[in-house]
């Protein structure tokens, strides 16, 4: 069972007969930092950051099935015509395999494109799992959390659910979800809640995921009172993804995505802001402050207004698709179109590897994977979402920087604007 692991703690420092300094060996495992690994370092004037390994495996999204049953205006599917698939126990096994050849074991994410929950085989994929030591987690709409779901996923000791709820209310929910079911959901989770108890570490853990648009932004506040009250303890809070025109317009982002003052530069200016009461008259100001070329700091911490940086690669992560394709990225399963400010886009589906065809493990480890992950994280890419002003910003195929598919400066998972739990 993997434990939370400190945000921060004293430890005595170590030098080896050369004079470099030892990092723990809890810390060595966990970040993937072996002998010859490639890490990012940033450094301030009071802190040294070390980044993730590019050769650390922490994270799966697996995606069981792309299939699902809602049609939430929100999502992605309604922008891809791609063959709806589940997951096949072969390909299963080999993504089981393959995380069991990792140390640490990587954690299974069951997302994606897709209810999980749909799945006919879903416990037992995640009893598989468990049986190796593998932890896992999973995001769901909550329609299909029924009781005879619920138990064995206590019982298998599933770390945390995620459910979707874009809405603390039966007019909003139903807006967006496209389906009266918010009362289902509610009950589903009040009962994942009451019957998590009996577990020893009261798993799973709840976290609630919702999609801000303009048409619902007024229930967040009720939204995670409402998660408060089923037992929540985290809240992820994204942007909505724009794969329709209808849906820019929804978007709470179109000056952020234009204004180039809004991209971090070496030539930022530093401002450090105390702990401070969050009122309406001190979030217009820090609202006003935000929206300039800075680099701001809160209560001694950074608040990073910039992007390019991808999520996936900071984080150790990598998507299996319900067919075994390997993808760097949950944004990458699947062909799609999309939208930079009004102008339609296509991204294209990108690959490594199949499971079926290939260990997991040798797809992670292929030069040219390795090599695409140091270059996420330099993440030297042209500015496609500020600049989007030429043909090669209308897909990620190549950009003006000389880059080949998947070129990544049109990922709005990159700049900060979508993000995934």
């Amino acid at each position: 069972m993997i434990e939370p692991m400190k945000k921060s703690f004293f430890f005595t420092v170590r030098k080896n007969d050369a004079g470099q300094f030892v990092i723990p060996q809890e810390f060595a495992d966990q970040f993937g930092f072996a002998d010859g690994a490639k890490m990012r370092i940033d450094v301030s004037d009071t802190e040294i950051i070390l980044s993730r390994s590019t050769f650390h495996l922490n994270k799966i999204y697996v995606e069981a099935t792309n299939a699902c049953n809602l049609g939430c205006r929100t999502c992605m599917r309604n922008a891809w015509d791609e063959p709806l698939g589940q997951m096949d126990w072969r390909t299963y096994e080999a993504i089981l395999q393959g995380a069991a050849s990792f140390s640490p074991l990587p954690l299974l994410f069951f997302g994606g494109f897709g209810e999980p929950l749909a799945h006919p085989e879903l416990i037992r994929m995640i009893a598989a799992a468990r049986s190796l030591g593998i932890a896992v987690e999973l995001i769901t709409n909550g329609t299909l959390l029924t009781e005879r779901l619920i138990q064995p996923i206590i019982e298998c000791g599933v770390q945390r659910v995620w459910v979707s709820i874009d809405g603390a209310s039966r007019e909003s929910y139903t807006d967006v979800r496209l389906g009266d079911q918010l009362a289902s959901v509610i009950h589903n989770v009040s009962l994942l809640n009451s019957l998590r108890k009996k577990h020893p570490l009261g798993y799973p853990k709840i976290g609630v995921a919702f999609v801000a648009m303009r048409r619902n932004l007024h229930e967040l506040p009720e939204v995670i009172r409402l998660g408060k009250q089923l037992g929540a303890d985290k809240f992820s809070v994204s942007n909505v993804y724009p794969h329709t025109r209808e849906l820019v317009s929804e978007g709470l982002y179109s000056r952020a995505m234009q204004d180039g003052n809004l991209q971090s530069s070496m030539w930022s200016t530093e401002i450090s802001l105390p702990r401070i009461d969050l009122d309406a008259d001190v979030l217009d100001v820090i609202g006003r402050i935000f929206n300039a070329r800075t680099q701001l700091q809160a209560a001694r911490r950074t608040v990073r207004t910039g992007g390019d940086s991808c999520p996936f690669a900071e984080s150790g992560s990598l998507a299996v698709r319900w067919d075994g394709e390997v993808s760097p990225c949950l944004p990458l399963l699947h062909t799609h179109e999309n939208f930079l400010c009004q102008n339609q886009r296509v991204s294209e589906s990108y690959s490594f590897g199949n499971i079926n065809a290939q260990p997991l493990r040798e797809i992670w480890e292929r030069a040219e994977y390795q090599q695409f992950r140091e270059r996420l994280l330099q993440f030297d890419f042209s500015p496609c979402v500020y600049c989007n002003s030429c043909s090669m910003a209308e897909a990620n195929l190549e950009d003006c920087f000389g880059n080949i598919q998947p070129a990544c400066g049109g990922c709005l998972w990159a700049q900060g604007f979508i993000q995934c739990p």
